[in-house]
């Protein structure tokens, strides 16, 4: 497989490209394809992301200059979809309780009909879909559309949830046992420690009945993988070259690696530098010691239980260490009794939304304790910051193995069987990623990915062969 990013004399590059991105409805799945979009904007191509109403109104402004390159495009959920079954005006994993999931899988594959209609009259160069929507590779290749599974996930993650049906036999690469899942699948070639807990693995199983009927979202994982005409992938060599490789050879698909996505365009707004929320989060973080303070954040899809967030508040308040904590709206109330006023001198608790970028890259952060979403690992080693893992969701949990692998990240130990840790296992892995002598390697390891992850150039590589695959392989 070719790797190089050079130009090639036989591009296609006299004609602008036009792509239309179709992201399942998570924000976690829709950010990068906006990302993405914006960059093939600002190249002078064009693209059409199309996502539910509050899905779309809950992205950052367009700039003006991107206008005539980017249409966002509203596609209401079907109403002939029972909606009693989905609380009122719901649309994105966020609206939902993970029960519901199901429902809002029937809604979004019920856009099958207008996503034909959008196909048809833009002729796109490509359409992009992701795991959820494994019927769009069969309706691009009815409209001779080349269609591109974009995953805003690491390859490792393809790999691990995907059997090899094909190469294995449907009874081979059937999981039925538990433990099948425990460690790394039988089928990848190298050495790895990626997998899952009895705790994951078990909640991977129970989600075959997400419902009152027993009924589960239908995702149909080798179907959304193998129809593709190319994977693009959020990630890069430096994160994944074995597993990148891997994923090509099994699917005997193009590979292209689109770069990290960073946040740089945020770092250089002057409106976010006038936002009087980060006026308020800066003078603060300008009282404190260069590297010391740990960011905490958890994302928008991560719900605590009451239980999991004081055992995580009395560890950090345990840890003595600084921290800014950026907490989502109704965890607030859940705080065990007295600690924002225990903490007042030492901690921050934010409210309400906050820059994470511009934050991340403030001299006060030294680490960040997360969840191990893609986006968020990808700022926080963007910054090169030591990470504190406490993983919820499935793909979250193998990112937090390949980073304890290579030695950026510590996982806060848990109980094997229900997943639940205790507020010591919190304050000692906090103190060894931040203060402790035996963490120092993690601390310089990070911050040598930093490096590599923050090279302008670097990045820029992976922009160019991107856009230049498009066009060669359309």
């Amino acid at each position: 497989m070719d790797h190089s990013v050079s130009d090639s004399s036989n591009a296609k590059t006299d004609k602008p490209l036009h792509v239309v991105m179709f992201p399942w409805l998570a924000m976690g799945h829709v950010f990068p394809c906006f990302e993405v979009s914006k960059i093939l904007a600002q190249k002078g191509h064009y693209a059409t992301l199309v996502s539910t109403p509050k899905i779309i109104d809950r992205l950052p402004k367009l700039p003006q200059t991107l206008s005539p390159f980017l249409k966002l495009t509203k596609l209401p959920l079907s109403p002939h979809i029972d909606q009693n079954n989905l609380p009122q005006d719901a649309d994105s994993t966020m609206d939902i309780p993970s029960n519901k999931l199901y429902y809002l899988k029937l809604a979004y594959d019920a856009l099958q009909q207008p996503m034909t209609q959008i196909l048809k009259t833009s002729n796109p160069d490509w359409v992009f879909y992701d795991f959820a929507a494994s019927w769009i590779p069969q309706l691009a290749k009815s409209l001779h559309i080349p269609c591109a599974y974009f995953s805003p996930c690491p390859a490792w993650s393809i790999c691990f949830f995907d059997t090899p049906k094909q190469q294995l036999g449907d009874a081979a690469a059937s999981r039925t046992n538990p433990e099948d899942y425990y460690g790394p699948p039988k089928w990848v070639p190298f050495p790895t420690n990626i997998g899952l807990r009895p705790y994951e693995v078990r909640k991977l199983l129970e989600d075959v009945k997400v419902n009152e009927t027993g009924a589960s979202p239908v995702f149909d994982l080798n179907e959304a993988n193998s129809g593709c005409d190319m994977f693009v992938i959020r990630s890069c060599r430096d994160l994944e070259p074995e597993w990148l490789d891997y994923l090509g050879e099994f699917y005997h698909k193009p590979v292209v690696p689109v770069g990290l996505l960073p946040p740089v365009q945020v770092m250089d707004s002057e409106e976010e530098d006038n936002n009087p929320d980060w006026v308020q989060i800066k003078a603060w973080l300008d009282t404190q010691k260069a590297s010391s303070v740990v960011y905490i954040a958890f994302g928008s899809e991560v719900k605590l239980s009451q239980e999991n967030l004081n055992e995580l508040a009395l560890g950090i308040e345990l840890s003595g260490l600084p921290f800014f904590w950026v907490l989502r709206k109704g965890s607030v109330e859940l705080l065990p009794d007295g600690f924002e006023d225990r903490i007042k001198d030492c901690g921050v608790v934010w409210k309400t939304w906050a820059p994470q970028a511009k934050i991340l890259a403030h001299d006060s952060i030294g680490g960040c304790l997360t969840h191990c979403g893609s986006g968020s690992m990808i700022e926080n080693l963007y910054f090169g910051h030591v990470l504190v893992m406490l993983p919820f969701l499935l793909d979250q949990a193998l990112y937090s193995r390949v980073m304890e692998e290579k030695k950026v990240g510590i996982e806060i130990p848990r109980n094997p069987e229900d997943g639940s840790f205790r507020r010591s296992s919190v304050s000692k892995a906090v103190r060894l990623a931040m203060v402790e002598e035996e963490g120092s390697a993690y601390r310089e390891n990070a911050k040598e990915l930093g490096k590599k992850f923050s090279n302008k150039h670097f990045q820029n590589q992976y922009i160019q062969h991107f856009i230049l695959s498009l066009q060669n392989s359309n």
